[in-house]
């Protein structure tokens, strides 16, 4: 059974938008490139500045990288698809950095539909700022564009985004980029996480690289950035939701109530927290089920499992007690909202949990019941969940490669660069040279030649091609 108003929940969430969009953050860093175009492009209501004439942003240039546009625009598709920069050999966008921290990263692809070059022969890697985000990929289909979100942490003046080809005979491109400075409390500086059933220490999460592999609102339609916060998208549970009776759908009109120190808007939005799925007493009885989903992830990689919660759908506090499970094991016993919000309504929290995910692929999460559950109440729920991958030990969210090899194995030093070193190594012995023999010419006829000549080594010649536009 579905407690579902589509209309009047279209009108409400029209007005969270406005609200949104009175009280937003507003980023120190905050970069939209629309590349390889030569105009501007606004999504959105968000500018995206052609790369070509973007302030405090250098790529490097190369006569293997060209422009391209669609030769067909489709309707309804964002100018940010219809052109795309492409490199054939390797591409570096740099950004110079004010805000020190954690960065929001978006890469978009759309395979752009061009006589000038075939996107069936693109493969390329991608690495920030020193991690692997991308390897051996081919940019996504033709049918629907493509967007890679990752939370890089930055701790310099400056962020670098690299792009390079897999092999001289392949290409890559890239239709647009964001960089983003995140709000601090986005991933928290915390040392120790609960596994789902253990205590360890993982280090710093926050200085990790994080790639968001899947945000879901639950129990509620598409939220887009045009009305969400920090400009993210969550995607309807609908396609991962297992369990088919038992549960409603909810959703609430009335304001989200924030506190200090719990969730907040730029953690996850109102759009989130005012839909749900729960599980409900008709009686003095309690179901015997849980609510489950499931989502594929990538075998040998530990994930950030971020579970939403906010009770809009209980009359009265201190009736919701529930228990939270990951992969099958009891991650939250008992979970009091009530307690857990300060005795607050419709106030919204958050729990994370790290879990290693194993050879079937699949990582589950569901809610049900617990001990203390009561009859004729709300006995689960559950608003939101987002997973993220967290780097392993070579510093790579794709594979078992690192930075290192990538750059050495895949993309050797090209004679381009060890040409300029050797040119810059000729004219400072031509330029000795000189210099001796005009001390030759104006000395008196016994003077000593110089026997103490300057030596070069060509190896430690270094030099960087680039253009500041």
């Amino acid at each position: 059974m579905e407690t579902w108003h589509p209309t009047l929940f279209i009108f409400l969430l029209s007005l969270s938008t406005l609200y949104h969009l009175c009280f937003s953050f507003s980023p120190v860093d905050n970069y939209l490139l629309d590349c390889g175009s030569a105009v501007d492009s606004t999504v959105d209501n968000r500018l995206f500045i052609s790369d070509s004439s973007a302030s405090s942003t250098r790529f490097s240039s190369s006569a293997r990288t060209i422009s391209i546009s669609a030769q067909d625009h489709v309707q309804g598709l964002p100018q940010i698809y219809n052109t795309a920069r492409v490199f054939k050999a390797p591409l570096k966008y740099e950004f110079d950095v004010e805000d020190t921290g954690t960065h929001m990263i978006r890469l978009h692809f759309h395979r752009v539909s061009s006589l000038e070059v075939d996107f069936l022969n693109s493969q390329f890697h991608v690495l920030v700022d020193g991690f692997v985000v991308l390897n051996n990929f081919s940019g996504g289909c033709l049918a629907s564009p493509r967007v890679m979100e990752y939370l890089i942490w930055v701790n310099s003046g400056k962020l670098e985004i690299t792009f390079l080809p897999a092999k001289k005979s392949k290409f890559g491109f890239v239709n647009a980029i964001e960089v983003i400075s995140a709000p601090k409390d986005l991933i928290l500086n915390a040392s120790q996480f609960a596994y789902v059933d253990k205590i360890e220490n993982f280090g710093e999460l926050n200085k990790q690289a994080l790639e968001i592999v899947h945000r879901i609102n639950v129990g509620g339609p598409k939220v887009t950035p045009f009305n969400g916060s920090l400009w993210r998208t969550w995607v309807p549970d609908d396609e991962y939701l297992k369990s088919r009776d038992g549960w409603e759908r909810v959703y609430s009109s009335g304001r989200i109530r924030y506190q200090s120190g719990k969730s907040s808007r730029e953690v996850c939005p109102d759009n989130v927290y005012n839909t749900a799925r729960v599980i409900r007493s008709k009686n003095a009885s309690i179901p015997d089920m849980n609510l489950t989903w499931e989502f594929p992830v990538t075998e040998g990689y530990t994930y950030l499992v971020r579970v939403h919660f906010c009770d809009i759908a209980s009359s009265t506090l201190g009736t919701l007690h529930f228990n939270v499970y990951v992969n099958g094991h009891l991650a939250y016993k008992n979970l009091d909202l009530s307690d857990a919000t300060d005795y607050v309504l419709a106030s919204p929290i958050y729990a994370d949990f790290l879990v290693d995910a194993d050879h079937s692929g699949v990582l589950s999460l569901s809610v049900g019941p617990s001990v203390d559950s009561m009859g004729y109440a709300v006995d689960a729920i559950l608003n939101g969940v987002e997973i993220m991958k967290i780097n392993n030990s070579m510093g790579s969210l794709d594979g078992k490669v690192s930075a290192e090899w990538v750059m050495k194995k895949c993309w050797p030093r090209t004679n381009v660069g060890v040409l300029v070193p050797s040119i810059a190594v000729v004219c400072l012995l031509l330029i000795i040279s000189m210099v001796i023999h005009r001390r030759m010419t104006n000395s008196v006829v016994w003077s000593k030649l110089p026997t103490d000549v300057l030596e070069v080594n060509p190896k430690n010649g270094k030099a960087q091609l680039s253009v500041e536009l």
